[in-house]
């Protein structure tokens, strides 16, 4: 059995059965990182020694016949993530040397579940940008092309799952950081609904967009994972009151999704994505999937995202920015001195903003009686490392001009919406394609059952090539 086949699910079942030994899972997944990790470099940290302890001690609680969800099962968390004793740089010079002395609510929660961490995956500096290159870590590529990104900020989150290191990855989502890799590395990405997923101790920076949620290979994995991590109430940390988080597989008769290709014109898409997206609406409809054709009548969501994402980044970093500026690479430094320049006013207008995209998805769904909004995940397949130059929003760098590749994501953080990014085929250079499922607050379950559904009608996309022996 090759443990680094099987999904969470499947791997939690079979060590439950004493099929095979939580240190043997952990050695597969070792040896493949071992052959394959070091072109992509999605680890910040490999943590081998320190999850060897951890996979025996699953062994034992195994032999004992304790059952655990992740119990044995090996995963991986962002590096942004709070792991008790190990180095969190988040990708800047400036928090190289800061150790932690407590772990993360939902790293607490995946260990408590039996999880076995074997490494930090890379991100940006600070988690600023879309494509994962950081002075510390340097750049992460994606397993189906080296030569492309695997997206961010969770990009070595994205490369790893995708590449067989780990069935499920913790990821942390600003502005599309979760599902901005999932897309382009071909997995799953859910951003849970704001505040499921508790965040503290964390070094966020943005605590009014940012959730943690899951990267996995499939839906139930990513529901799994959002069991254990999510809810607020900690007395059972792996079924923890998360509301209608339901297993059941969605009858397509009885479903009725909102579709969008553009979200009212406001989000552009490559004509590879909209044909996969379209593929994608006749095999449901075909289903018995009943398709209302709506969008939420909003304009794009950058600009109440960029004064909020700059703003609270300001606030959250001052003491950083003040005391090591220095050691910023000058693109994050522009930003923080970015959130200086927006006024209280902007700043009001910006929360109204988030009210009023709100109350439009809601109206959306109370009109059409629909469970979920589907559009495109991002309008592109991954590009190229260095292809896409810093363009600008509101006077900062940034890794590619906002509209033009990822406009579809920003909603769900801004109005604290649950949104899942599921596979939905190949583009033009053979790279994988995104479909999005976004539904109302508090509706992650029925937002994960249409991903499911997505995911049972779509051919899968198969593991990238490989590039090592």
């Amino acid at each position: 059995m090759d443990a680094t086949e099987l999904d969470a699910t499947d791997l939690a079942a079979a060590l439950a059965r004493r099929e095979l030994s939580a240190r043997e899972a952990l050695e597969a997944v070792l040896d493949r990182a071992d052959r394959v990790a070091g072109p992509l470099n999605p680890f910040a940290h490999r943590l081998d020694e320190r999850a060897r302890a951890r996979a025996d001690a699953a062994d034992a609680a195994l032999a004992r016949g304790e059952r655990r969800p992740l119990l044995g099962v090996p995963v991986t968390v962002k590096d942004v993530a709070w792991l008790e004793g190990v180095e969190t740089s988040n990708g800047s010079l400036a928090l190289r040397g800061f150790v932690p002395d407590r772990s993360s609510a939902p790293v607490e929660r995946l260990e408590a579940a039996g999880a076995v961490i074997f490494a930090k995956t890379t991100n940006p500096e600070l988690c600023f940008w879309g494509i994962t290159e950081s002075p510390v870590f340097g750049r992460t590529s994606n397993p189906w092309d080296l030569g492309r990104t695997p997206g961010g900020s969770s990009g070595g989150a994205g490369a790893a799952v995708a590449a067989g290191l780990g069935p499920i990855a913790l990821g942390s989502d600003t502005g599309g950081s979760i599902r901005i890799p999932a897309a382009f590395c071909g997995v799953v990405g859910h951003k849970p609904t704001h505040g499921v997923v508790p965040t503290p101790p964390c070094d966020a920076g943005w605590p009014s967009l940012t959730t943690f949620g899951p990267l996995a290979r499939t839906v139930r994995d990513a529901r799994l994972a959002l069991s254990v991590v999510g809810g607020r109430d900690g007395r059972d940390r792996w079924s923890v009151g998360l509301h209608r988080l339901d297993p059941s597989p969605l009858d397509p008769a009885t479903a009725r999704v909102v579709v969008s290709p553009d979200l009212g014109g406001v989000a552009p898409a490559d004509d590879d994505v909209l044909r996969a997206f379209a593929a994608v609406l006749d095999a449901l409809a075909e289903a018995g999937v009943e398709l209302v054709h709506d969008d939420p009548g909003l304009p794009s969501p950058a600009g109440p995202w960029t004064v909020e994402c700059f703003v609270e980044a300001r606030a959250e970093r001052a003491a950083l920015y003040e005391q090591r500026r220095g050691l910023l690479t000058p693109e994050v430094a522009a930003g923080l001195e970015l959130g200086e320049t927006f006024t209280a006013r902007e700043y009001a207008d910006a929360l109204l903003a988030r009210e009023r995209i709100h109350a439009a998805y809601a109206d959306l769904f109370a009109r059409t009686g629909a469970s979920a909004l589907l559009t495109p995940a991002l309008g592109c397949e991954a590009f190229e490392h260095g292809r896409v130059k810093p363009d600008a929003i509101g006077g900062v760098p940034v890794t590619a001009p906002w509209d033009d590749w990822c406009p579809f994501l920003c909603d769900a953080n801004l109005a604290g919406l649950p949104s899942c990014a599921v596979p939905m085929g190949l583009g033009d250079d053979g790279l994988p394609l995104s479909l999005q499922v976004l539904g109302p607050r508090q509706g992650d379950g029925e937002v994960l059952r249409v991903a499911e559904l997505v995911e049972r009608l779509v051919p899968p996309l198969g593991r990238p090539r490989e590039w090592a022996a």
